[in-house]
């Protein structure tokens, strides 16, 4: 396979081949000036002659004519050595040729013209003696201007050497600038090629890029946080389900080997299999759990939507939940009312989740307050505890995957996972809604808002 041409080396190109462009018009345009210029001083300058020779040649006829004028014509000639001079009858017949002027001749032509004759190069200008009579004699003037073309042709020869030359030093300088430009790509390129498991702290410095890369740089030092940030809760979340599954497992082994270490009855084994059933559920039930999160991080979860009356189903919920509140010491109340186009199941499974948090963590003689809230920018809903304040700086850490405030704690229940939460942001996120949590003076709340 070929090899690419580089960017730098793409840049070079363009450059020199735009120097070579502009180079060869300015060369081109100053030839056509320069050739221009040289027949206008050589059409003045047979124009003086003219007029010189008209009046040198005035009333000449015949060819008999000139014998008179000979020695003052040859003197005149003689003046001006790069010019020749043939006079011609009306017939189109020679009457006299200078010396120097070339054997044959340049055939008729009406207005001043260039003519080659052997290693000469003239400028011919041919006019009727007397002005206006097709009858008289004619001048062709020859002017020879061989040195004027090797002017040109020398400045051809120049102005290609000049655009070989341009063009190769724009490419150079062009290779030099473009490298230099382009290094900060060399060094995201590095950064990239070194980019690994360990070194995602790694990051570009803004400092001295050009104004055209300092996008791409924060672009892709955004990229490095996003990725780091994504290894992280990777990691933690392999260590926290590691943990979460190792003891429902332990706890399976060590049943089993115990019961079959000796012969037991049939009531033994009973009463094992319904322990191990325990632990299997909570596997199962974390296993959904996750399989549902999975589904709602990569989109997949289309809730079923109905208009629900908010009161009637919170109202449902709180009757569920009011024996344990009754068992805790602790009022569960619910104000407002409201309707909201959801998933009865998934919004009911997120009421349940954060009525269940709010019941864990309310002290005896607390209280949960539910409150529903409608207006024409959507509906709000909220469930609040009253009990310890949750510390600020856990608040945006609540809703990941098998955090808990305390790790040490498992609230005196072994079917909480540290999923709840998660789960219910990914149901009230599915509805297109957003969830936070407010913890200050007694109180933690949970405010869920739906926009129309």
């Amino acid at each position: 396979m070929s090899r690419r041409l580089s960017l730098a080396g793409r840049l070079a190109l363009l450059f020199a081949a735009c120097t070579a462009t502009v180079s060869l018009l300015a060369g081109v345009l100053f030839d056509r000036a320069s050739e221009a210029h040289f027949v206008e001083l050589d059409q003045q300058l047979l124009a003086g002659r003219l007029d010189v020779l008209r009046n040198l040649l005035a009333g000449l006829d015949t060819p008999a004519g000139l014998a008179e004028r000979r020695a003052a014509l040859e003197a005149e000639l003689r003046r001006h050595p790069d010019q020749a001079l043939q006079i011609l009858g009306a017939d189109g017949d020679l009457w006299f040729a200078s010396d120097d002027a070339p054997a044959e001749s340049p055939g008729a032509h009406g207005d001043l013209h260039a003519w080659h004759s052997g290693d000469t190069d003239y400028r011919v200008l041919e006019a009727p003696l007397r002005e206006g009579q097709t009858d008289s004699p004619r001048l062709r003037l020859l002017l020879d201007i061989t040195h004027h073309q090797h002017f040109l042709q020398r400045m051809q020869r120049l102005i290609w050497l000049t655009v070989g030359l341009s063009a190769l030093a724009t490419a150079l300088l062009g290779a030099w600038a473009a490298r230099s430009g382009l290094r900060p790509l060399h060094r995201m390129a590095e950064v990239a090629s070194g980019i690994s498991a360990r070194s995602l702290t790694r990051r570009l410095d803004e400092t001295g890029a050009p104004a055209e890369l300092a996008e791409p740089i924060r672009a892709f030092n955004a990229m490095l946080e996003r990725l780091e940030d994504g290894f992280t809760r990777l990691s933690a979340f392999s260590a926290d389900i590691a943990h979460e599954l190792r003891t429902p497992l332990s706890n399976l082994l060590t049943q089993t080997q115990v019961t079959l270490a000796q012969p037991r009855d049939a009531e033994a084994y009973r009463e094992t299999l319904h322990a191990n059933l325990e632990e299997l559920q909570r596997l199962a039930q974390m296993v959904n759990d996750m399989l549902f999160l999975a589904k709602s991080e990569h989109g997949l979860l289309a809730p079923n939507r109905e208009r629900l009356a908010l009161q009637d189903e919170l109202d449902a919920l709180l009757e569920f939940f009011q024996p344990l509140a009754e068992d805790q010491d602790v009022r569960l109340v619910r104000t407002g009312q409201g309707h909201l186009a959801a998933d009865r199941g998934m919004l009911r499974r997120a009421l349940s989740n954060l009525l269940d948090n709010a019941l864990r963590f309310s002290p005896p003689g607390g209280e949960v307050r539910v409150a529903v809230a409608e207006d024409a920018q959507g509906v709000r809903l909220e469930v609040a505890n009253s009990g310890p304040a949750i510390p600020a700086e856990l608040l945006p850490r609540l809703f990941d995957r098998f955090f808990r405030i305390d790790p040490a704690r498992r609230e005196g229940r072994g079917e909480h996972a540290g999923l709840g939460l998660a789960i219910t942001r990914s149901i009230v996120r599915a509805h297109g809604g957003e969830i936070r949590c407010e913890s200050a003076e007694g109180w933690t709340r949970f405010v869920m808002e739906f926009p129309r």
